[in-house]
């Protein structure tokens, strides 16, 4: 064996024995006649301790190690007389009597520390020397631990994991496939899964009963902190079940691992909104209930003001900021620049002051007198020193706006503390979503996805309106999992089939399998889907997923280490009767 010990496991305990360590060379630091260098692992740094008086010819050996030069060493372990309260290992060094350099190191292109200087981009070129950083390598421990965690929850309730294909068909619904050719099949190809959806729904006809499987999925969608054209989901199905059936069971999962790594207890049920709630009162369907800013809608209020801003619009909603009636003049249209952004898109902003003695100062003073004002302040229930921001236009893209001003101002006002966690469910979504460009519905989960039993009697006349059995956990404004209860029944599949624009013969192409597989008895089932990704960056804290990915894709979908993707040679595109045709984008 190359160590005896580790580099994170010595303490005054130890003090007087000999072991042997290996590890990279963090740093070096010459003090008159001593070399003190600390030696890291995955395990942790002990510093070792070279006396010049005692062994110069091995003290000169260790003047020569560079940063990431791999070492061994042999030495006894002794109580520092300059303790370091921040290590902890911080109270021994090793007085080395051996020194072996196992390999060399070129200069990093950055300092392998936790507060580095190398940018992103460098880092991910050099992702293998970035997982050397301890708060890097924490991620992934961090995940380890959840992963068997998830495991052992899920052994123990009668759950099996079982492992779906990779190469499966493409289908026509959700994000893009990513597209792999098949050279035993020429001018065929396989798609590699969004998602097990389909096979788990099999394992269910299967009678396996309770299935779930920690697994890769692939979406050719553009890229931003929280997606990444790999992921990784703790995929879950179960049979005979509702609802809360399911609600219930994987509310416990997450009860379990905040318990498990945070150390935090929710003993109450974790509250429940629905779709039309959510957008209502935050403009989303994964509101950050950590903090208020409820919508407030005030259209019927602002009526005969002469403001064409409102006057024209179908939708007037604010919200209120309390204590923000300090704001300056300067911090207010700051926020107006910010909402005017091209990603956000709104025309305007307009504020109300509560001012200390009662009055409201207003940015449309002008349209409006100081009781109409006070009619406004009223229905947000805004008190003096408050600050209230007003949007109008169009509903659902004004509620957009309006909530991207509510989280940059929680993100101003120190209101969306990482440490602080608040998980809810959002429940009753729309069945289908209607797009203006196609003129036709489309699922808004997919096309499995069980009607409200209340609402099969509107798929014939107002399909719009009928509400899905499908739910979302949402934590801290992040959808970390979500599922539904799945359709079972073949006449009601079909009929949904119909209304998103298949034709049986379309409908028997992409899923016969499963059509087919329905004919034979398919029990009541449904499952949930959590991102693993997402739920690590939420318990580390971080404000990215590819932080907690060992060898992740930047924003453009590149992995630049290995300079993936990249063009294959001509052999192979023959192999694969593929032939390139890059044509410019107009």
């Amino acid at each position: 064996m190359y160590r005896s010990n580790t580099c994170g496991e010595l303490r005054l305990t130890n003090v007087g024995q000999t072991v042997t360590l290996a590890g990279w060379v963090q740093k070096a630091r010459k003090m008159g006649g001593m070399t003190f260098v600390d030696l890291r692992d995955r395990y942790g740094v002990t510093q070792l301790a070279f006396n010049e008086a005692v062994d110069a010819d091995l003290c000169a050996k260790a003047n020569k190690l560079g940063r990431e030069w791999v070492i061994q060493i042999t030495g006894t372990v002794a109580e520092r007389s300059s303790k370091n309260a921040n290590l902890p290992t911080g109270e021994i060094e090793i007085i080395v009597s051996n020194l072996e350099v196992l390999s060399a190191s070129d200069v990093p292109p950055f300092t392998i520390e936790d507060n580095t200087d190398g940018g992103d981009d460098i880092r991910m070129q050099y992702r293998y020397l970035d997982l050397r950083r301890p708060m890097v390598r924490k991620n992934l421990e961090l995940r380890h631990k959840i992963a068997f965690e998830v495991r052992r929850y899920m052994d123990e309730r009668n759950f099996l994991e079982v492992e779906t294909p990779v190469l499966i068909n493409s289908t026509p619904e959700g994000a893009r496939d990513f597209i792999v050719p098949s050279r035993m099949n020429p001018g065929q190809f396989y798609a590699l899964p969004q998602s097990p959806q389909l096979f788990k729904q099999l394992l269910m006809v299967s009678g396996f009963d309770r299935y779930f499987q920690i697994v890769k999925c692939f979406r050719d969608e553009d890229l931003r902190a929280d997606r990444q054209p790999e992921f990784t989901q703790i995929d879950c199905e179960m049979t005979f079940v509702e609802q809360n059936d399911v609600i219930e069971m994987f509310e416990g999962l997450a009860k379990h691992l905040f318990k498990y790594v945070k150390n935090i207890e929710f003993a109450e049920a974790f509250p429940r909104m629905t779709w039309a709630d959510a957008m209502k009162y935050y403009g989303s369907d994964k509101p950050d209930i950590r903090f208020g800013m409820k919508f407030v809608e005030l259209k019927d209020l602002t009526e005969g003001g002469n403001f064409v801003v409102f006057d024209s619009a179908p939708y007037v909603a604010g919200i209120c900021a309390e204590g923000c009636a300090s704001f300056t003049r300067k911090q207010i249209d700051q926020l107006t620049d910010f909402v005017k952004r091209p990603q956000i898109g709104a025309k305007g902003l307009v504020w109300v002051r509560c001012e200390a003695d009662g009055s409201y100062k207003s940015s449309a003073d002008k349209f409006y007198s100081q009781e109409q004002v006070k009619s406004w302040a009223e229905r947000c229930n805004a008190k003096a020193g408050d600050l209230i921001l007003i949007m109008a236009g169009e509903m659902h893209k004004t509620q957009k706006q309006l909530c991207e001003l509510r989280l940059e101002l929680g993100n101003q006002l120190g209101l969306r503390n990482k440490d602080v966690f608040a998980p809810l469910w959002v429940i009753d979504f729309p069945l289908f979503e209607w797009d203006d460009e196609t003129q036709r519905y489309y699922a808004m989960h997919h096309p499995f996805t069980m009607p409200n039993p209340d609402d099969v009697p509107m798929l014939d006349s107002n399909p719009g309106e009928v509400r899905a059995w499908a739910y979302d956990m949402v934590i801290n404004g992040v959808e970390v999992g979500g599922g539904s209860i799945r359709i079972h029944n073949s006449d009601l599949q079909n009929k949904m089939f119909s209304l998103l624009g298949f034709s049986e013969e379309s409908a028997m192409s992409q899923f016969g399998w499963l059509i087919n597989a329905f004919k034979f008895g398919a029990p009541p089932h449904g499952g949930l889907a959590f991102g693993l990704d997402r739920l690590v960056s939420l318990f580390a804290g971080l404000d990215s997923i590819r932080d907690c990915i060992a060898f992740p894709k930047n924003n453009s979908g590149r992995d630049v280490m290995i300079d993936a993707p990249s063009t294959i040679a001509e052999e192979q595109l023959n192999e694969l009767n593929i032939k390139i045709d890059l044509q410019e984008k107009k």
